[in-house]
Protein backbone atom coordinates (compact mmCIF):
# COMPACT_ATOMS: atom_id res chain seq x y z
CA UNK A 1 0.00 0.00 0.00
CA UNK A 2 1.45 3.40 -0.71
CA UNK A 3 2.09 6.17 1.83
CA UNK A 4 -0.59 8.00 -0.09
CA UNK A 5 -3.28 5.52 0.55
CA UNK A 6 -2.05 4.97 4.35
CA UNK A 7 -2.36 8.15 4.98
CA UNK A 8 -5.67 9.48 6.73
CA UNK A 9 -8.18 11.39 4.85
CA UNK A 10 -8.44 14.98 5.08
CA UNK A 11 -12.15 14.62 7.61
CA UNK A 12 -9.58 13.26 9.87
CA UNK A 13 -7.59 16.11 10.74
CA UNK A 14 -10.10 17.49 12.94
CA UNK A 15 -10.01 14.73 15.07
CA UNK A 16 -5.98 14.47 15.44
CA UNK A 17 -6.10 18.25 16.06
CA UNK A 18 -9.09 18.02 18.67
CA UNK A 19 -7.36 14.99 20.42
CA UNK A 20 -3.45 16.71 20.19
CA UNK A 21 -5.46 19.87 22.11
CA UNK A 22 -6.85 17.24 24.92
CA UNK A 23 -3.57 15.20 25.10
CA UNK A 24 -1.22 18.01 25.18
CA UNK A 25 1.30 17.72 27.23
CA UNK A 26 1.18 14.09 27.64
CA UNK A 27 1.65 12.85 23.95
CA UNK A 28 3.32 14.53 20.63
CA UNK A 29 1.17 15.21 17.78
CA UNK A 30 3.22 12.52 16.04
CA UNK A 31 1.96 10.00 18.36
CA UNK A 32 -2.13 11.41 17.97
CA UNK A 33 -1.86 10.63 14.44
CA UNK A 34 -0.80 7.49 14.64
CA UNK A 35 -3.51 6.66 17.12
CA UNK A 36 -6.05 8.33 14.71
CA UNK A 37 -4.32 6.06 11.96
CA UNK A 38 -4.82 2.98 13.61
CA UNK A 39 -8.40 3.55 14.99
CA UNK A 40 -9.48 4.25 11.46
CA UNK A 41 -7.62 1.24 10.32
CA UNK A 42 -8.96 -0.95 12.93
CA UNK A 43 -12.21 0.46 12.49
CA UNK A 44 -12.46 -0.03 8.47
CA UNK A 45 -11.04 -3.74 9.39
CA UNK A 46 -13.86 -4.71 11.91
CA UNK A 47 -16.77 -2.85 10.89
CA UNK A 48 -16.09 -1.45 7.56
CA UNK A 49 -16.78 1.54 8.67
CA UNK A 50 -14.27 4.91 9.84
CA UNK A 51 -16.91 7.44 10.69
CA UNK A 52 -15.21 10.34 12.36
CA UNK A 53 -16.68 9.77 15.18
CA UNK A 54 -15.93 6.32 16.03
CA UNK A 55 -11.92 6.90 14.80
CA UNK A 56 -12.42 9.47 18.10
CA UNK A 57 -13.55 7.46 20.34
CA UNK A 58 -11.17 3.89 19.63
CA UNK A 59 -8.55 6.97 19.02
CA UNK A 60 -8.96 8.36 22.70
CA UNK A 61 -9.56 4.94 24.44
CA UNK A 62 -5.96 4.04 22.89
CA UNK A 63 -4.21 7.49 24.42
CA UNK A 64 -5.65 7.29 27.49
CA UNK A 65 -4.20 3.50 28.18
CA UNK A 66 -0.68 4.73 26.49
CA UNK A 67 -0.75 7.47 29.19
CA UNK A 68 -1.72 5.15 32.01
CA UNK A 69 0.84 2.71 30.67
CA UNK A 70 3.85 5.48 30.61
CA UNK A 71 2.58 6.53 33.89
CA UNK A 72 3.11 3.18 35.26
CA UNK A 73 6.54 2.70 33.94
CA UNK A 74 7.78 6.20 35.95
Amino acid sequence: MSQKQDAAPREFAPVTLRLSTEFEGVHPRSTVARCVAAARHGALDVTGRATPDLVERIARQHLKVLALAFAEQR
